[in-house]
């Protein structure tokens, strides 16, 4: 709680101060210290400010300013101790796990992870959280914060891996999201982690975070790297010079992460002998610019608690929109503006170019001369293996070449070595599901797992080989550099999209799960770029269709299954263009926001990350299998073996007719007791719930040749597109054929005579499931990332007639054949 909950009467402890600067330092020297007991004596008539009583004497801060002390109640502060106390006394080591519940509330770090992208946060974050978030060498893989913890010497140390920006600028969402995020979450401790081996451009956004003054530690990432160039960087000079400790370390190799997490602790305590607020010094026409507005903030006093003034003062004189939306509520409001248009431009007046541009320049100067004293050699050193894989996956002629053979190679590995493992693990179903029936005895409950759950989750889990295998290969791309250079050599095929060059990243990720890489379109500064890539994502073949695709080709294009994959994605990748083409230019205006992207080094993927990645990815597909799919296999189940029917129930015009079909189509066969049960289990599939929903449906797949089931699984694949597998599992189960699902969609029926599918029908069946409707997960995704219901309508209701239109054209075309 804040110190301003307190009622009159009430005590509490001092566990935290959450403001920074000249307040932070003001309320300490009175006393507002850690473990301190301060009591509420009364408000104000108007209920501001607030009396306390601390340190036998009294003292009255305004209630926003209370709001910015972080409190506990007397008595939960003593048995909170209490507990502390035990466990540290039982503690045999530095990190005790166990020990989490008993950490006292002043012993909690928040701590906030701030760099440029593709500086190794999320890796360093991983080391210290434990956690298993993706990492990949290029910009915007973090694309919300992440949360985990540590416990370390007594400590509960929160970790946020905020997401990469270059700067605190405020104008693309990632931006937004920082500044806001340190705004409003004031975490104790900033880790700004820079990349060692380009110190110049990493150490901008460190100017802005100095001018923030909050207390911070800088991690030196990738330190190997300027090591291995032989230039020496005297770090802790250059750290005393910023007033900042800085930290070497290697987060891929875990190097140096204890020293990090002790400086975290010196300096939340206080206790860093380098810690001090410097200024970045600017020219002196800036700094009277800078002075003139922060008097005007100065007069507000809730101002100073959240950001520094000089901050602020910086920030305005940008024009940074966040910034003036962050005083927009100041009464004396438009007078700071007023003062900042004046100031500004008499600065431009004076100088001759705008303020922005000046600031940066002489940010960038400071740090010149920074590294000017205290760096020794040239760290960025040529990396000859990036120059010369360059000159090939960035050709003119080579690089389009290279980049669909290494697409093909996916598809190709994915399905033809997948279908080792996947082999085994069908088997071993097979053989789980005849032992199930060999020692079960008859009844809804057998019924139940042979059909429902087996049938259902037993058809998916067969196709996690191939799932892993795709992962494996978008991995190592992200992780080497190389999707990097994909988004180089297609920026300007981007460009006559009307899309924008970044735009390519989020759509390839969209081929491993189009929810995250719908998130990640927030590397897109500009909003109509973004929005045309979201809107066409859901065209990319994400992982949840690979079992539909792995099923059908296999089953039908056994000798040319790699090609149907590869046309497939192809083909969604068409799809998009053309919609991205319409979108462009009948619903949003030209956009000619400029291509500004890393190229970052190649590096080889260290095993351990790639298999991280792989196993992050497993883990939700065996998590949906063991809820949302083994639900929606039960349900299938039940809507398809309810109500039930007995032989004599069937009309007598029904089994007639069916023993007709059979006897036409050379199945008579089979004795009377078998043509009994083939009646009535077809008659128990037609007339059941499911059967009922499918038969309404069923007039929208039969241009396709399709049944009602193929409808059924369609429908039940808005929850997931698996489902749409396990759907077929459920359905098609039921007849005597125990042969692998693949076998049973050839085999024809005894009844009619005729397979489920057909090369035509399996052809146009893909083309539908790789165009149609979202899932209700990227329906939600769509939805919240735009802000606006009608994109996601848009989405379900144009994908899902082109779907149609498209499949139906494919089976057309296919029968030709």
């Amino acid at each position: 709680m804040r110190l301003s909950d307190l009622h009159p009467g009430q005590t509490g402890v001092i566990t935290k101060i959450l403001g920074h600067g000249a307040f932070r330092k003001r309320v300490m020297e009175m006393g507002f210290v850690r473990g301190r007991e301060v009591t509420c004596i009364l408000n104000a008539p108007l209920q501001d400010p607030i009396k306390y009583a601390l340190m036998d004497y009294e003292v009255s801060l305004r209630r926003n300013e209370s709001s910015m002390i972080e409190i506990m109640p007397i008595e939960d502060w003593e048995d909170h101790e209490t507990d502390a106390e035990k466990a540290e006394h039982n503690s045999t080591s530095a990190h005790d796990e166990n020990s989490e519940h008993a950490v006292r509330h002043d012993k909690i770090i928040n701590v906030a992870l701030l760099g440029n992208p593709n500086c190794g946060k999320t890796s360093l974050f991983n080391i210290v959280s434990g956690a298993s978030e993706h990492v990949g060498n290029y910009a915007g893989v973090t694309v919300d914060a992440k949360s985990g913890h540590v416990n370390y010497k007594g400590y509960r140390i929160n970790v946020v891996d905020l997401p990469g920006t270059y700067s605190l600028s405020a104008y693309s969402p990632e931006e937004q999201y920082v500044v806001r995020y340190l705004r409003n979450a004031t975490p104790d401790v900033m880790i700004n982690v820079i990349v060692a081996s380009n110190l110049e451009r990493n150490l901008y956004m460190t100017t802005e975070l100095i001018d923030m003054n909050r207390p911070m530690v800088i991690a030196l990432n990738m330190y190997d790297e300027l090591e291995n160039s032989g230039a020496t960087l005297h770090y802790k000079e250059l750290g005393k010079m910023l007033g900042v400790p800085i930290v070497p370390t290697v987060a891929s190799e875990g190097r140096g992460i204890h020293e990090l997490l002790d400086t975290v602790i010196s300096v939340y305590e206080l206790k860093h002998p380098d810690t001090r607020h410097i200024h970045v010094k600017m020219s002196q026409e800036i700094e009277d610019g800078v002075d003139v507005i922060r008097k005007d903030l100065k007069t507000e006093a809730h101002v100073p608690l959240h950001f520094a003034t000089r901050y602020i003062a910086i920030k305005l004189l940008e024009g940074d929109p966040e910034a003036e939306r962050m005083i927009k509520e100041v009464p004396d409001y438009a007078k700071i503006i007023d003062d900042r248009n004046r100031v500004a431009a008499d600065i431009k007046a004076k100088i001759g170019e705008d303020v922005q541009t000046a600031i940066a320049a002489d940010k960038y100067g400071f740090i010149q001369g920074a590294l000017a004293e205290t760096l020794e050699g040239n760290v960025a050193h040529e990396e000859k293996a990036t120059k010369i894989i360059d000159t090939l996956v960035t050709n003119k002629l080579f690089g389009f070449p290279i980049f669909l053979m290494a697409m093909f190679l996916t598809f190709w590995c994915t399905f033809e070595l997948g279908s080792y493992p996947m082999e085994w693990i069908e088997n071993l179903v097979t053989w789980i599901s005849g032992r199930l029936d060999a020692v079960m005895p008859e009844g809804p409950l057998k019924d139940l797992l042979l059909d429902g759950v087996i049938g259902g989750v037993g058809g998916v889990i067969v196709f996690l080989p191939n799932i892993l295998i795709l992962y494996f290969f978008i991995s190592f791309m992200e992780d080497s550099g190389y999707m990097a250079r994909v988004a180089f050599i297609m920026d300007k095929l981007m460009h006559k999209m009307g899309l924008h060059g970044k735009s390519f990243i989020p759509l390839v990720t969209g081929f491993g799960c189009n929810v995250p890489a719908i998130m990640a379109t927030r590397i897109i500064e500009s909003q109509s770029s973004r929005l045309i890539t979201i809107l066409i994502l859901p065209f990319m073949s994400c992982s949840a269709r690979l079992p539909i695709y792995v099923l059908l080709a296999g089953a039908f294009f056994p000798s040319h299954a790699a090609i149907v994959f590869f046309g497939l994605y192809l083909l969604g990748i068409v799809v998009a263009v053309v919609t991205a083409r319409l979108l462009r230019r009948f619903w949003f205006k030209a956009d000619e926001t400029p291509f500004v992207m890393e190229l970052p080094p190649y590096r080889v993927p260290t095993s351990k990350a790639v298999i991280r990645s792989m196993w992050s990815k497993a883990k939700q597909y065996l998590q949906k299998m063991g809820g949302l799919i083994l639900v929606a296999s039960i349900i299938i189940w039940a809507l398809s073996y309810f109500p039930r029917y007995t032989l004599d129930e069937v009309p007598q015009d029904f089994r007639n007719s069916a023993l007709e079909e059979m006897q036409a189509y050379g199945n008579d066969s089979v004795n009377a007791a078998e043509a009994d049960q083939l009646v009535l289990h077809t008659y128990q599939q037609e007339h059941s719930i499911l059967g009922n929903i499918g038969k309404f449906c069923e007039p929208v797949v039969r241009p396709m040749e399709l049944g009602w089931q193929s409808c059924v699984s369609l429908i039940a694949g808005m929850a997931a597109k698996e489902v749409v597998v396990s759907t077929m599992g459920v359905l098609y189960v039921g007849d005597d054929d125990e042969a692998a699902l693949s076998k049973r969609l050839q085999t024809p029926s005894p009844i009619t005579g005729k397979a489920p599918f057909t090369t035509a029908s399996a052809l146009a069946f893909l083309v539908f499931v790789l165009l149609y409707f979202p899932c209700v997960a990227t329906l939600t995704a769509i939805v919240r990332e735009t802000g606006k219901w009608r994109y996601g309508l848009f989405s379900l209701f144009y994908n899902t007639i082109l779907a149609w239109i498209m499949a139906i054209a494919t089976f057309e075309i296919a029968s030709l054949f």
